[in-house]
């Protein structure tokens, strides 16, 4: 009956095309919109309202009261279900039972990955390989898929400068043009070719915007973003997702410049509607909306409603201010039906696109499709390329297969830590710990095992005497430490980040032996690792690598695969660096090393002028310990023959980089090449280098290939001082090479 009933809804909206308004000429999204509006006309106020409600699942069950929610057609979404005979059955009620047979969007948070477990964001976003996290996110999105949910909170691309900040785990690091490549990636591997595809769920670009910005790393903080930063650091990675097409955003918690993004009607009417003509729905983060009444930007309930709904909020997570307050604001003319109309236009848009009216159900022979073989090579592959390479003094990597190792460390058999933060789904069963992985490989009498500390916060020394017995037994050392994946994520920000425990001591101890030392850090985040990194003799940051994680180092320990991940994000020497990003803007009085001065050298009494009078820290300098981009490998690559198509660009032009790369190592391995970009003089200060493109590259011993990129012209623009987006004529310093401090470079000039 209900079928029916669309269908004949489907035939009368024909006749309604005047208030139909498609956003393009398609076929099928103009048959959606009839079939939007047709329904639209047949809702009352309250089962509109019931459109705009998220509410939290039952666990697998639903009482009598969630039931005739359902009925009475007052859910729009469900989040955190997962047992799909529950949700077949929220199905079956609301499209059988409601009056107007409406079904509900199932969510849940997928971020990196269902039951197989990829990397977190900010490891994969250390691939620089889009094809790698668009197949990450396809994996989750069809294994999410077969447990009933069809949207997912991901991907998050706020731009991440602060360690501190626990959220930096699930971002894609600091850089705006990474971030929206790998951004539009996720975007496409949740989606799909079609959305109504079986295997394929809603995503949504979080949060919108500046959360990443959040004041000291302290989680759910103000944030203070001028106007053109805003413009040309924090939108973009949005933008790109919005053109990747992307079909919801998620508001994000914070206050921009005292304003809450949850009521910022500039940023959701202006930016995202408007500007960017985006015809998808948005969500609050949980509730974000009610939260406007402690920011002080709403005085109580029904003010917080008004204002996300003015601002542009389609459905609200978690609290009910929609559902008590709307019906009023309405009656008291504080809003109107007809913008209620359209975020309930916006919200069922989605629902059809989504195939959800034509097929509700989860069928049998479709259910809990997990850790298929496939799935399982793809998190591998996933892990192997995020693994970052910081240190390899003498050659320690690879170990040879002949070699004995002792494995020490409180994350070198930690099942469920490697997988990271925001993994309610997660497998840990699944999981292969770099122990798991290393006997496999090596067999007892090669690998010796100590866990010295039963977590990464263990305080006291009782395992140290074990685990040194076994290191001077061994022929090489591998130290597993980092953080648990509950020191990241939401809610998990640090003011220290070295790390915790008794590991410092430990590993100081270890290098003590006289063995030769390779530190393993799994972590959710950049920790300060300078003091112990110069104990060790090898250092390879492997993030919380996944369900794979151990079998991916295991293959780069042993040399089975050569490591090629590079660091989306600057590593600080010390938390006090922080914040600190490549991309900084040059100062009137730029650090220089041959002026610079440590603490510790100068002289008593010294006068000021012996500082250097420059932007730095006399404790810390102002380099970092690592920079953006870098990570070495078993091999060397040399670039050469750097050269432009051209001397001077139109602004209709597009820059053609071509450059010589070789790998001059003994090994066959993969590079990620780096363009940055710099405006030399500009109407407001740009910064030092921007990353405008980049690629992976694999090349056999001794081979050598050309490369060639292109950057449009319009890939330069940025807002000038009267905050209108241009390219400004004038000379540009162009560089290629492996990391952010690469010094092979040429100029060009635009008109």
């Amino acid at each position: 009956m209900n079928v029916l009933k669309h269908i004949l809804a489907g035939l009368i909206a024909v006749f309604l095309l005047s208030a139909c308004q498609p956003n393009n000429n398609s076929q099928e999204q103009s048959s959606i919109d009839q079939q939007v509006e047709a329904l639209l006309e047949q809702m009352s106020l309250e089962e509109k309202i019931g459109q705009m409600c998220q509410v939290n699942g039952g666990g697998g069950t639903l009482n009598d009261d969630f039931k005739q929610m359902l009925k009475e057609g007052r859910i729009g979404s469900i989040l955190n279900e997962v047992d799909v005979t529950t949700i077949n059955e929220i199905q079956r009620i609301s499209v059988e039972e409601s009056r107007l047979g409406i079904p509900v969007l199932i969510a849940r948070d997928v971020i990196h990955g269902f039951k197989t477990v990829f990397p977190i964001p900010l490891g994969q976003a250390a691939t620089w390989n889009p094809e790698i996290v668009r197949e990450g996110c396809r994996v989750a999105a069809a294994e999410a898929a077969s447990s009933g949910i069809k949207w997912t909170f991901a991907p998050m691309i706020d731009i991440s400068r602060d360690a501190r900040w626990g959220r930096i785990a699930e971002s894609l690091g600091e850089d705006p043009h990474l971030t929206s490549v790998l951004g539009a990636a996720m975007v496409k591997g949740f989606q799909g070719d079609d959305l109504a595809d079986e295997n394929s769920i809603i995503a949504c670009a979080k949060h919108f915007v500046g959360y990443g910005a959040a004041e000291g790393g302290r989680d759910y903080n103000s944030t203070l973003i001028p106007p053109r930063e805003l413009h040309d650091v924090y939108l973009p990675p949005f933008e790109a997702a919005v053109d990747a097409g992307v079909r919801t955003f998620m508001s994000g918690f914070n206050d921009i410049d005292g304003v809450p993004a949850t009521g910022n009607e500039y940023l959701m009417r202006d930016v995202l509607r408007d500007k960017w003509q985006f015809d998808g729905f948005v969500v609050s983060d949980w509730a974000s909306v009610w939260e406007m009444i402690n920011h002080g930007f709403a005085a109580d309930e029904k003010e917080a409603a008004k204002r996300a709904i003015n601002a542009g909020v389609n459905m609200e997570m978690a609290s009910t201010t929609y559902e008590d307050n709307i019906a009023a604001l309405i009656s008291e003319g504080l809003i109107s039906e007809a913008i209620i109309d359209q975020a309930v236009r916006e919200i069922l848009r989605v629902k059809y696109e989504a195939g959800l009216f034509d097929n509700p159900y989860i069928a049998e022979e479709n259910q809990y499709q997990f850790a298929k073989p496939a799935y399982l090579e793809a998190a591998k592959l996933a892990a192997t390329q995020s693994m970052v390479l910081l240190k390899n003094n003498k050659q320690t990597l690879p170990v040879s297969k002949n070699k004995t190792i002792a494995l020490v460390g409180p994350m070198a058999n930690q099942a469920y830590e490697q997988l990271g933060t925001w993994i309610f789904d997660g497998d840990s069963t699944l999981s292969v710990t770099p122990l798991m992985a290393l006997q496999q490989e090596l067999g007892a009498g090669k690998l010796l095992f100590a866990q010295a500390l039963a977590t990464s916060r263990t305080k006291h020394t009782k395992g140290f005497k074990q685990a040194i017995e076994q290191a001077k037994k061994a022929d090489v050392i591998v130290f597993c430490g980092g953080e648990e994946s509950i020191l990241s994520g939401e809610a998990h920000s640090r003011a220290n980040i070295d790390l915790p425990g008794a590991q410092n001591e430990l590993i100081r101890a270890l290098k003590q032996t006289g063995k030769p030392l390779v530190l393993v850090v799994m972590a959710g985040r950049p920790l300060t690792i300078g003091a112990v990194s110069e104990h060790a003799d090898a250092v390879i940051y492997a993030w919380h690598p996944g369900t794979m994680g151990g079998a991916a180092l295991a293959d780069i320990l042993l040399g089975k695969a050569n490591p090629s991940g590079k660091l989306p994000v600057t590593f600080p020497k010390v938390v006090g660096q922080i914040p600190m990003h490549y991309n900084h803007k040059n100062t009137g009085r730029p650090a220089n090393p041959d002026s610079w001065t440590h603490i510790d050298e100068i002289p008593v009494k010294a006068p000021q002028t012996s500082l250097g009078n420059e932007s730095h820290y006399i404790d810390a300098g102002f380099t970092p310990l690592y920079p953006f981009g870098y990570g070495l490998s078993y091999t060397t690559f040399a670039y050469s023959g750097l050269q432009l198509d051209k001397d001077v660009y139109a602004q209709d032009d597009r820059i053609q980089v071509s450059f010589e790369l070789e790998n001059t190592g003994e090994v066959a391995g993969d590079e990620v090449v780096q363009v940055y970009v710099r405006d030399v003089a500009g109407s407001v200060s740009r910064p030092v280098k921007e990353l405008k493109a980049f690629k992976r590259i694999s090349l056999n011993q001794g081979d050598k290939t050309s490369v060639m990129l292109e950057i449009a012209i319009q890939d330069l623009a940025f807002h000038n001082i009267d905050m209108e987006k241009v390219v400004e004529p004038g000379e540009f310093q162009l560089w290629v090479g492996g990391d952010s401090t690469t010094e092979l470079s040429t100029t060009f000039k635009v008109e």
